[in-house]
């Protein structure tokens, strides 16, 4: 959500309704500090150069590292080796602690030995410790140790001098740590004091024009010794000068001045990649899936930032950050996640990069023995370096890997698979129950409405209007007589109100954010003067977990839902419109912990959630702000996107890369926040929305309503369809999510993941897997009367879902397509189970029936799963859930249970089995457990060779078995 704004000729901004609403002092500084222009102001943030300690790690070029390692200070347990580092510029020492994990995973620890006071470590990311395994010395000498890493000759050579850490299995190099010498860790200092610069000065000045007078008789080592001092001690003061005035103890950016108690503190290391030309991840940034180099722009950087109307295809940071990196080529898939919460920018690098498809022909023509390699530095403000190097070796095991760090994907409740109606805002309980009426009125199924900022009171959190909203509860049990359910906004920016509860129980227990001054900080945004609940504090955490309760959120009932938005956190006149880094949170700044806030706020929420059902019933919480382990609480979206094309096409890239670091719960705004969409591009993105994880449409308060009836019937008929489309598929989402959460496997997925040893896949992002079973190619080009996918597997066999057409796997495919078109296929060798019965919404669907689409493959063969539990609770942990596997083998098709331990019942059954690809059968018989045999009635489309078998009759959760004779 985002300031008003209106498009006009001039691009002004216009404020005229929202400044009813706001203070003043805010308004006054709005009209002062914001452009109108429908973009990014680019001026607002960072660029490296502009931030001090980016601009100084970026300066250091590749050479010889000054760190050694000191060998004789070795120590090796059965759980981890320690070793000394040493920089021989500074002298000053690193602890180096090297450690194998579990699941072909190694972590590399870098800290001061003996800091000042103790740097940051990031808690609460790891679902646990990591379990390590036995390190063995394999040798030792002058130069370096070499340890087993176990299995597959995996070993790490540890080189002395310089320092350098290189991953290798056989005689290959894996990975290599600081092989371009740019590990850079800087040490806390005092500041020695800025009067003592000035004495030392002045002393020096007249102590030259002493010798100038006294030359003559002064003897010459006399002479010597005295220049020495006094001048080397100016010349000292002189370079400290300088870099004060580099950012190392303060910095100012535009009219706002960061206070560096501790000084320059940034960490940075270098990894080289030999063999790979692709890598991707690092979200969230608003570009191709695969990621750029950087030598000649500025490094992708992971700030979390409230971002106006972001722009496409650069590295500028956004509302998330997630500090992992996948690199992959045909051999291996292996992943980085550089564990620190602090501002941090990515360089990537490419000896490949530029070079023509020709100039790669050429050089293979010529036999050149260049190995393709990418090298990535990170660099971060401060922390430490805390690195996991995920060795693979396939896309699946680097998911498992990471997944075992950070935790999986949350099982969301199915209702939240289905679609979402929002905009900001639904002005009043009859305007809910009007929009509400209309999906009913024009055969549309949702599942959730949402309010924004407005449904409060005066942008009080957890209250409601008391004109607008006046009877919450009578509004929500309207909605929950249809099986519907609501969400509401509760952003972590608190109204400075002495009559406002939720403050005075913030301040009175002193769980404000502290500004460097120790008085609560505070901010503007929404209510106007805002405080900032610390969420870094368990008690504080807890506390807002405890307002969820239906007591405490008065209004509130079990079908109503949460969304945290402006959780970066969001402070409009705060630098880059976010929080000053020398806060406080404890004894921490802001500056080590600023991409962590919004994984807190979400983390509270959906435990608030949870306490308030008993810990019975699943949350849903959707956030803008995430880290490493948000995909533990619920669901992301890309935040304030616009109504354009390109905005279109990016939300494919965008959610794959948040797939590939365990975030699977992700969507865009269907229609574009900002600006109006034409009626195409409206139905173009609902068709592109109903074939993402996340469906909801939004859409900002100055814009025109757009609920999918307003554009008139065609366009409504064309909504309709591909919202129904979505709900048929509910079974097969909700599969995925419980693969996803059981796995850590991304639902939306690159082709790469699934087939890692085909180029073709690697830098495709305008199509996409569902699953490893459905391919997407979206139409996102504006009059488009064809679009051309790929379609990957050599031997492998593609079905239209819509015309059941066959197409042979490792091609480009051309598609013609009319507005009604959205090209998606079935692998064969695939199951997938669908509900045809489309109703208001999912929870009115429990209990119908199935029908299965069998895809065969040229071996005539198929398989899938069945996952039904009771779509909401956490009974499946007890085992309360049914989970079968389909497979079609010499014409027999069975359904076998996966989960024989496992209790539950459905009234769900099987009423239709469609086989594609199939010959006709002269009789087709059903068997159960019972023993009983019935013949099923078919039919048979000899041009598609689709076989449909009618009412087999059988239970959902039952073994069976239909044999086609």
């Amino acid at each position: 959500m985002r300031l008003k704004w209106a498009e006009s000729s001039g691009g002004i901004i216009k404020m005229a309704s929202f400044t009813e609403r706001m203070s003043p002092v805010l308004v006054f500084w709005l009209a002062l500090c914001l452009s109108g222009t429908w973009a990014v102001d680019r001026g607002n943030f960072k660029t490296c150069d502009q931030s001090a300690f980016c601009k100084r790690q970026r300066a250091l070029k590749p050479g010889e590292s000054p760190y050694r390692a000191l060998l004789e200070t070795l120590e090796l347990t059965n759980t981890r080796l320690t070793l000394q580092l040493i920089n021989d510029n500074n002298k000053v020492r690193l602890l180096l602690e090297l450690y194998r994990l579990q699941g072909n995973i190694t972590r590399v620890k870098i800290n001061e030995l003996k800091p000042l006071k103790p740097r940051y470590e990031v808690p609460d990311v790891l679902i646990r410790e990591p379990p390590t395994e036995p390190l063995s010395l394999l040798s030792q000498d002058e130069n370096g140790v070499v340890l087993s890493l176990g299995a597959e000759s995996q070993r790490v050579i540890v080189s002395a001098r310089p320092f350098r850490l290189d991953i290798m299995e056989g005689s290959d190099v894996v990975m290599s740590l600081n092989s371009r010498g740019l590990l850079t860790f800087e040490h806390l200092r005092m500041r020695k004091d800025t009067f003592s610069y000035k004495v030392t000065s002045t002393v020096a000045s007249v102590w030259d024009n002493i010798k100038r007078v006294f030359s003559s008789q002064a003897e010459p080592e006399a002479e010597k010794k005295d220049e020495a001092d006094p001048a080397n001690q100016a010349e000292t003061a002189k370079e400290e000068e300088e870099k004060v005035e580099d950012g190392m103890w303060e910095e100012t950016f535009k009219s706002h001045s960061d206070s560096k108690p501790n000084g320059p503190s940034a960490v940075s290391l270098d990894f080289s990649l030999p063999g790979v030309e692709h890598v991707y991840g690092i979200p969230e940034h608003a570009d191709n899936l695969r990621l750029k180099t950087t030598d000649n722009g500025d490094p992708y950087r992971l700030y979390n930032l409230d971002v106006f109307q972001y722009e496409l295809y650069n590295p500028m940071a956004l509302y998330g950050a997630v500090p992992v990196m996948l690199a992959h080529n045909t051999q291996r898939t292996t992943g980085i996640f550089w564990l620190n919460a602090a501002e941090t920018w990515v360089d990537i690098s490419s000896n490949t990069a530029g070079k023509t498809v020709f100039g790669k022909m050429l050089d293979y023509v010529q036999g050149s023995s260049e190995t393709p390699q990418t090298d990535v530095r990170w660099i971060s403000e401060s922390g430490i370096i805390d690195v996991f190097i995920m060795l693979g070796p396939t896309p699946k095991d680097v998911f498992s890997q990471y997944a075992s760090l950070t935790g999986t994907q949350s099982f969301p409740p199915l209702s939240s698979l289905g679609y979402h109606q929002c905009r900001w805002n639904y002005n009043d309980q009859e305007d809910v129950q009007a929009v509400d009426a209309g999906f009913d009125e024009h055969d549309i199924p949702y599942d959730f409405i949402w309010l924004d900022i407005e449904h409060t009171d005066g942008k009080r959190y957890f209250t409601w209007d008391p004109h607008k909203f006046a009877t919450p509860k009578e509004m929500l049990q309207g909605l929950m007589d249809k099986r519907r359910k609501m969400v509401a906004i509760v952003d972590p920016h608190i109204k400075v109100d002495s009559n406002y509860k939720i403050h005075n129980e913030i301040r009175s227990r002193g769980f404000y954010v502290k500004n460097k001054d120790g008085g609560d900080y505070e901010g503007w945004c929404w209510p106007g003067s805002a405080g900032y609940p610390d969420f870094t504090r368990e008690d504080m955490r807890a506390w807002w977990a405890s307002m969820f309760a239906y007591d405490q959120y008065e209004g509130s009932m079990e079908n109503l839902y949460t969304w945290n938005d402006m959780n970066e956190p969001s402070v409009f006149n705060g630098p880059e419109v976010t929080m000053h880094k020398d806060a406080m949170h404890g004894a921490w700044e802001h500056r080590d912990v600023h991409n962590l806030y919004g994984l807190y706020v979400q983390m509270a929420t959906a435990d608030g959630q949870l306490q308030r059902s008993g810990g019975t019933e699943r949350p849903f919480v959707l956030t803008r702000a995430f880290f490493a382990g948000s995909q533990r609480y619920g669901a992301v979206w890309t935040g304030d996107n616009a109504a354009e094309w390109d905005h279109l096409k990016i939300s494919i890239p965008m959610c794959l890369s948040l797939g590939l670091v365990g975030i699977s719960f992700c969507g865009a705004d269907v229609g574009g926040f900002f600006k109006s969409p034409s009626a195409e591009l409206l139905v173009r993105w609902y068709q592109t929305g109903a074939y993402q994880p996340f469906f909801r449409a939004h859409a900002h308060l100055d814009t025109p309503r757009r609920e999918p009836w307003l554009f008139g019937p065609e366009n409504t008929a064309l909504i309709r369809e591909v919202v129904r489309q979505r709900y048929t598929l509910l079974p097969y989402w909700y599969q995925q999510f419980y693969q996803a959460h059981r796995t850590g496997q991304p639902v939306m997925r690159p082709l790469w993941v699934e087939y890692p040893q085909d180029p073709a896949t690697f830098a495709v992002d305008d199509e996409f897997l569902i699953g490893r079973d459905l391919l997407v190619h979206p139409v996102t080009e504006e009059g488009a009367r064809g679009v051309t996918a790929y379609l990957p597997g050599k031997d492998g066999v593609w079905f239209d879902v819509h015309t059941f057409q066959k197409h042979n796997g490792a091609q480009n495919l051309y598609i013609p397509v009319t507005m009604s078109s959205i090209p998606v296929f079935q692998r064969g060798g695939s199951i997938i189970p669908r509900k045809l019965r489309v109703r208001r919404s999912s929870s009115c669907m429990e209990d119908d029936p199935y029908t299965l689409y069998v895809a065969l493959n040229l071996q005539r063969t198929a398989e899938g799963e069945l996952y039904i539990d009771d779509g909401h609770t956490f009974n499946y942990e007890k085992k309360e859930f049914i989970h079968r596997r389909l497979s079609f083998a010499n014409n027999i098709l069975s359904s076998v249970n996966l989960a024989p331990d496992a209790q539950f019942t459905t009234r769900s059954w099987i009423e239709r089995i469609i086989i594609l690809g199939a010959s006709k059968p002269s009789k087709v018989t059903v068997k159960t457990t019972d023993g009983q045999e019935n013949p099923v009635e078919f039919d048979f489309d000899a041009s598609m060779s689709v076989l449909t078998l009618r009412k087999p009759g059988v239970n959902a959760g039952a073994d069976w078995t239909v044999t086609l004779q």
